[in-house]
């Protein structure tokens, strides 16, 4: 994945804050599987950290054409 333009760095900072979200949410449950929500947390987390970089990266890109 890569961002093209401001449209889709808004469209992954929305995606972001929802994926934060629900990773909390399953953070702070208890009962019911817990494998299951350990392997959904982790791939939840790793989720989060690709849109971080993706943003990062596109910012870092934008500053550098400024």
């Amino acid at each position: 994945m890569s961002l093209r333009n401001e449209e889709e760095l808004a469209n992954t900072r929305i995606k972001l804050a929802r994926l934060e979200a629900r990773y909390e949410t399953l953070r702070t449950e208890t009962g019911g599987d817990e494998e299951l929500r350990e392997l959904t947390m982790e791939s939840l987390k790793r989720t989060i950290n690709q849109f971080k970089e993706e943003i990062a990266r596109y910012e870092a890109h934008q500053t550098a054409e400024r």
